[in-house]
């Protein structure tokens, strides 16, 4: 029985492995960074306290813990001769990759409630997004898609490995280990599309549900003004949940294991994550001016000492 796997990751380019690895250093770098100001600025910005800003930091935190999940061992692929990774590293890599991709398919579910919430019911929001229904709102996202995640990798888990152990991928993910398995993966398949599903093709229906009704109620709105600003501040996130599902759907809607998987992969693993905090302060304006007043109070401090 196979006790390592080895990630063949992009091997293949040979040369522009180190070209590759300053590239991916510099997305992970501009990831963490980007999203660990949203959520100081989150955190210790007054108007940056309300539900749709604590969802974003909320998200934030997300980015981060998945982009660590998978960025390390990747870059110590592209520059270490060593390739290897145990079979417990690998199934533990594939579960928490898994679980936070799940989770922030849910979470970007319940950005687009809030939103239509928001521009449908402006009076009443505040008195109906209180405090305990969205942090509940927030935790919902994480509970499902470990939940969710558990199944396909318990079902994964349990195929037998008897034969190649080289993975072509960057890291471990259920279609290249099921392609693996000298085991039926029926079961596993079945269990990873299942989860697919559930995770990205029903809540990728009810957020354009949520954008038709937003839509719908913006073409109501009585001048220019204030139908830009209404729209505003859902643009961002219909912006982040294209790019998001867009690559994602690619690669899971049939986990056949392809060879541009792992493209595809990279750009929803990493690219996104990347992007996100400027999609969210440059096309954001009350985070634009929480970062332009937070810089301007360091200075002064700065300054003074």
């Amino acid at each position: 029985m196979v006790q390592e796997f080895v990630l063949v990751a992009f091997t293949s380019l040979k040369q522009l492995q180190i070209l590759l690895f300053v590239f991916i250093l510099l997305a992970y770098i501009i990831c963490i960074t980007g999203n660990i100001v949203i959520i100081l600025l989150v955190r210790f910005e007054p108007s940056l306290q309300t539900p749709m800003y604590f969802f974003i930091s909320t998200f934030a935190v997300l980015e981060v813990m998945f982009v660590n999940v998978i960025v390390p061992k990747l870059l110590d692929n592209l520059i270490s001769e060593n390739k290897k990774i145990s079979a417990l590293g690998c199934f533990t890599q594939m579960f928490a990759f898994n679980s936070l991709s799940l989770t922030e398919c849910y979470l970007l579910l319940v950005m687009a409630f809030d939103r239509d919430l928001a521009i449908s019911k402006p009076l009443n929001y505040s008195s109906l997004m209180r405090k305990e229904l969205y942090t509940a709102l927030a935790v919902a996202p994480w509970v499902g898609g470990f939940a969710i995640s558990s199944v396909a990798t318990t079902y994964t888990a349990q195929l037998k490995f008897c034969g190649p152990n080289q993975i072509n991928h960057f890291l471990c993910d259920v279609a290249p280990l099921q392609n693996l398995s000298c085991s039926d993966p029926y079961m596993s398949k079945l269990a990873t599309i299942l989860a697919s599903v559930l995770a990205a093709i029903i809540p990728v229906f009810i957020i354009i549900a949520f954008y038709v009704h937003i839509i719908y109620i913006i073409s109501k709105i009585k001048g220019a003004e204030g139908k830009n600003k209404a729209f505003s501040t859902c643009s961002s996130h219909v912006t982040v949940a294209a790019l998001y599902y867009g690559a994602g759907i690619s690669v899971y809607i049939q986990p056949t294991g392809r060879q541009n998987d792992k493209f595809f992969t990279l750009i929803y693993a990493l690219l996104t994550p990347s992007l996100n905090p400027f999609i969210y302060t440059l096309r954001n304006r009350d985070v634009k001016l929480a970062l332009k007043k937070s810089v301007r109070k360091r200075r002064l401090l700065f300054s003074s000492s």
